[in-house]
């Protein structure tokens, strides 16, 4: 047994964990343990709370549309003409360690939103800080911040720092020049830094036309294109397929 001041004590050290884990080790299953084997197992089980919080921390600051994503629990798979290999290859994040950018692009409602949410859950799990925006969100914040002091130094010292960045609606509307001198900036920050994924429903023929055109547009889609993981989502239209409730 724990007494009351000791337990004021962890918990006043922020150990919570341990001290949960104190308390709930069975006396009966530890009968007969050495104090340090008996220790051992309560650092375990503090250490495996610990980490599922601060993993839950992640998903839930990091912004998802789809938190239940998963890329375990993907529909259609063969059909959609989705790649099992390029899918376990990015759900092991081997290409946030090599600072690699992912393209999901494909037809309306072909699921590239739930594929951002479910790489950047995975990357969570792995304890990776990352975070979803949509492209008409993230031009609405770039605004605000050029209104205050210091706002734009601010936003894209953010936005650099993550890990793995999700870009949704990439390009939905042509950005202006504002936007797109922002997309510059940080992109280059994020270069050999960070990994951003962009879901897009336009194929990379159209991307440069979409920029604007010019050097702009060249700088920007030569940080993006030269290392990126490319997965075509296909043609099919899972709201569709989830309305119909013939699968997931």
């Amino acid at each position: 047994m724990i007494d009351i001041e000791s337990k004021r004590k962890l918990r006043e050290m922020g150990a919570a964990a341990l001290l949960e884990a104190l308390e709930a080790q069975d006396e009966e299953q530890v009968r007969g343990m050495g104090f340090a084997e008996r220790f051992a197992l309560v650092i375990d089980e503090a250490h495996q709370t610990f980490t599922h919080g601060k993993i839950e921390g992640l998903i839930r600051r990091a912004g998802l549309r789809y938190p239940e994503a998963d890329l375990r629990r993907l529909d259609l798979v063969d059909e959609r003409g989705l790649d099992r290999n390029v899918i376990a290859g990015l759900a092991s994040c081997g290409f946030v360690e090599r600072h690699q950018n992912v393209v999901f692009q494909g037809f309306t409602g072909s699921g590239k939103s739930y594929l951002g949410c479910a790489l950047a859950k995975q990357a969570c799990q792995r304890r990776i800080r990352a975070h979803y925006i949509r492209m008409p969100d993230l031009e609405e914040v770039w605004a605000q911040a050029a209104d205050k002091p210091s706002g734009t130094v601010k936003f894209l010292k953010k936005y650099a720092s993550y890990g793995l960045l999700v870009i949704d609606e990439w390009l939905l509307d042509p950005p202006n020049e504002s936007v797109r001198s922002m997309l510059l900036e940080l992109l280059e920050r994020r270069y050999d830094a960070g990994s951003t994924v962009f879901c897009t429903q336009y194929a990379k023929k159209d991307w440069h036309h979409r920029l604007g055109g010019g050097v702009h547009a060249d700088a920007i889609m030569d940080r993006i294109v030269h290392n990126a993981v490319w997965v075509d989502t296909g043609t099919h239209n899972m709201r569709e397929v989830v309305a119909t409730g013939s699968s997931r």
